[in-house]
């Protein structure tokens, strides 16, 4: 048995690595054909993960949207929707967000030893606040999802989560998705942060699938993990 869930990263991004500019406005890198793709793998997952700026910028719903694949979910004895999941070290959530209100499934909120007690105060009316520890550790978030029944963990951003996973070698399978066009902004949000990944030059991943998705490309990697 695993010690911990199979991690499966989602990333859509520019060519130059963006995974949006810098306008109020969401920048869509996606298409329909791949959206609906997308809503496949989360309907096939146990729990989505994202972290607490992406929450805060893009007020994600993280729902399964095919009426077809929650009823399958449902007839299988799951949640229509996933466990939602998502990390904050600043505690800066709006339990109104639609992360919170919307979806009939858990949410699980991991947090620092030092910030848990007062988010708990603030909203574990709505959501599990979860003690990950100081600093938070990634290794103490899976756990606790493999003892709740996580078996597949889907991890959907922002650039902060890819890199906290990415460096401590903890994903099993990176599915990237680039649109055709530039951002071109040095300001823009990026798809990782500067760090030491395992996955350099000297431990190259394993591209195991190239998809053509109408004018976007799915590459599927199997990074090497320390498991």
């Amino acid at each position: 048995m695993r010690s911990r869930p199979y991690v499966l990263m989602s990333v859509a991004s520019s060519l130059d690595g963006c995974l949006d500019d810098t306008s109020t406005t969401r920048l869509l890198l996606s298409n329909e054909e791949d959206f609906d793709r997308i809503d496949d793998v989360r309907s096939g997952v146990d729990a989505i993960l994202v972290g607490a700026n992406t929450i805060r910028s893009d007020d994600p719903r993280l729902l399964v949207c095919s009426a077809e694949r929650r009823e399958r979910r449902l007839r299988a004895g799951l949640s229509p929707t996933p466990i939602k999941v998502t990390v904050t070290e600043s505690g800066k959530l709006d339990p109104g967000a639609r992360f919170f209100t919307t979806g009939e499934c858990e949410k699980v909120v991991y947090t620092t030893s030092g910030a848990s007690d007062c988010l708990r105060e603030r909203i574990g009316d709505v959501c599990s606040v979860v003690d990950a520890g100081d600093p938070l550790d990634v290794r103490i978030l899976l756990a606790d999802l493999a003892e709740r029944g996580v078996g597949r963990l889907m991890v959907e951003g922002g650039g902060i989560v890819h890199t906290m996973f990415l460096s401590a070698g903890l994903v099993d399978e990176l599915q990237l998705v680039y649109a055709p066009f530039f951002v071109g902004q040095a300001d823009a949000p990026r798809m990782v942060h500067p760090a030491v990944f395992p996955q350099g030059p000297q431990q190259r991943m394993t591209l195991a699938e190239t998809r053509q998705i109408g004018d976007v490309v799915l590459l599927r990697y199997l990074p090497r993990q320390d498991a």
